[in-house]
């Protein structure tokens, strides 16, 4: 039972990573030493597992998947996010340019330390980079990224996207969120309200994004790897504009999307400097998980 504990003490932290933008939830698995066997755990979902399963070899089948490993550390996910999306609700209400500025801090700090993994930057892997950041920067300042979209299709995708994020280190799953436009709407207003609209298709593409591409994400990160650590730090380096703290919303409500019409806070007030140092302090969290990581993967 202790183990079992520690574990969902280990999920916690991992939920609570998942909630706030610029903080991945597998940098925590790594930390807390259950990344790897996390995965492992994930990919045994194969056809191995159905077969014991139907028929009826029910301690076989939690053997084989790692079952109470799993229900543990997710159970900890779980209870992380509902207890971080009660006290975020309120923030946003209140203090959005402050809960903007430390997100901005943890996504900018990513930018260096996820591009700071790439192997070698040869013409290919800068090439992806600027797609990347191309793609972003153009959804972030064209589209509607602050509009939320309640459709079951796409809130199952955005389930299928975040999860698979949230499982790779140094990629924010609630990040891909924001940029998708669905994050209050999802990790605050739908956990808080209990939405069964929305969670379900968004447990079922997250649950189908596990099953069906961790094992596409590991291939594609074994072959690609430069490649495609350098798309995603396009992205994040891209769709910074989507966060940042002094911005109109389009339809005139909370601050929520660019609408180009200010960029820059009206005056230098105290509201400007605590936004500056929340930035900073964003920044400091990223560098001190991510010399963690270092150091237990050392």
């Amino acid at each position: 039972m202790k183990d079992y504990l520690i574990l969902a003490l280990k999920g916690i932290g991992m939920g609570a990573a998942n909630v706030i933008p610029g903080v991945s939830g597998g940098t925590i698995a790594l930390i807390t030493g259950i990344f790897e066997k996390l995965i492992n755990s994930i990919k045994s979902f194969d056809i191995g597992a159905v077969k014991l399963l139907f028929s009826g070899k029910l301690r076989e089948f939690i053997e084989h998947t790692n079952l109470y490993f799993l229900i543990a550390v997710f159970a900890g996910v779980g209870i992380a996010i509902l207890a971080l999306a009660k006290i975020l609700d309120p923030l946003f209400d209140d203090y959005p340019v402050y809960v903007w500025s430390f997100f901005f801090g943890l996504i900018l700090a990513s930018v260096y330390f996820v591009g700071k993994t790439v192997g070698k930057w040869t013409a290919v892997v800068i090439v992806s980079f600027i797609i990347g950041a191309a793609c972003a920067l153009i959804i972030s300042l064209v589209a509607d990224t602050g509009g939320e979209n309640d459709a079951p299709w796409y809130v199952f995708i955005c389930g299928i996207v975040a999860i698979c994020s949230m499982i790779l280190p140094g990629l924010s799953g609630s990040y891909v969120l924001l940029l998708m436009g669905n994050y209050e709407l999802i990790v605050i207003d739908a956990v808080n309200d209990l939405d069964i609209s929305i969670l379900v298709p968004m447990v079922l593409g997250a649950a189908f994004g596990l099953l069906a591409f961790a094992r596409l994400l590991s291939w594609v990160l074994k072959k690609y790897r430069d490649q495609t650590i350098a798309l995603l730090t396009g992205f994040i380096f891209g769709s910074l504009a989507i966060i940042w703290p002094w911005k109109e919303s389009v339809n005139g409500g909370d601050v929520e999307a660019v609408a180009g019409e200010r960029f820059i806070p009206e005056s230098l007030n105290g509201e400007v400097f605590g936004a500056i140092g929340l930035m900073i302090a964003g920044i400091i969290v990223i560098w001190v998980f991510e010399k963690l990581a270092e150091t237990k993967s050392g």
